[in-house]
């Protein structure tokens, strides 16, 4: 069974987010994993809350709002699961800087949390989503990603992979106890792993593929057959 923690702010968030349902989303985990998939929205998830369930592994999903909007409170339990848990995490795009800022600093420490954008518009430069942060350079689309440090996540795959973004904000610092494994050009932290704990964070949406780019399949189904494996021991 897969948790998918929504990042969704309310019940508004859910019909339609950054171009297909969550729930689509949710579909999409359930076919790569072959298991069933509860969603949860984040203020809700707690280690005492996720231990009710017999999960294999916990997917964090992104999210178009902005980090200021985010009560940090609200992500208390989602912090402590975070640091407790044995099982296997993956973390995208939001989800994935989320990941990236509780290995970093203490959320009981922080008042509030701001976004964090790649940069800002070159002169010239055209802006690709005007009503998504105008004024800022935002990597949307399929876009290159190069694998800088082998990983079982990338078993099967090219040292390229193509695959779906759509972000403005970026993680900016690598935490320490983490590992550097995909970067492009756009965005320097594009893919990292904890360096005990099978706990990941994608920039990119693996679970956006499609028949014409199924780079982001692969990555999905490699990160559930490390849980299967880990469920089975």
């Amino acid at each position: 069974m897969v948790l998918y923690v929504a990042m969704a702010k309310s019940s508004e968030d859910y019909p339609q987010y950054g171009g297909e349902s969550l729930f689509g989303r949710k579909l999409r985990l359930e076919q790569v994993s072959g298991w069933p998939c509860l969603m949860m929205r984040y203020p809700w998830v707690t280690p005492e809350a996720v231990d009710r369930y017999p999960f294999r592994a916990i997917v964090i999903s992104g999210f178009r709002h902005k980090w200021e909007e985010m009560d940090v409170t609200e992500l208390y339990g989602l912090y402590d699961l975070l640091h407790t848990t044995e099982l296997p995490v993956l973390g995208i795009c939001g989800g994935h800087q989320l990941l990236a800022h509780a290995f970093v600093q203490d959320f009981r420490r922080v008042a509030s949390f701001c976004d964090e954008p790649m940069r800002r518009l070159q002169p010239g430069e055209p802006d690709w989503d005007p009503e998504y942060h105008p004024g800022y350079f935002v990597e949307v689309g399929v876009q290159p990603v190069r694998v800088i440090h082998p990983d079982p996540l990338f078993a099967r795959l090219p040292e390229v992979i193509y695959v779906r973004q759509s972000h403005y904000c970026e993680a900016k610092q690598l935490p320490a106890d983490f590992r550097l494994l995909a970067s492009n050009d756009n965005c320097h932290l594009q893919a990292i792993r904890h360096q005990q704990r099978t706990i990941y964070g994608v920039q990119f949406h693996p679970e956006l593929y499609t028949d014409d780019y199924p780079d982001g399949r692969q990555v999905l189904s490699n990160f559930f057959t490390m849980a299967d494996r880990e469920a089975a021991d």
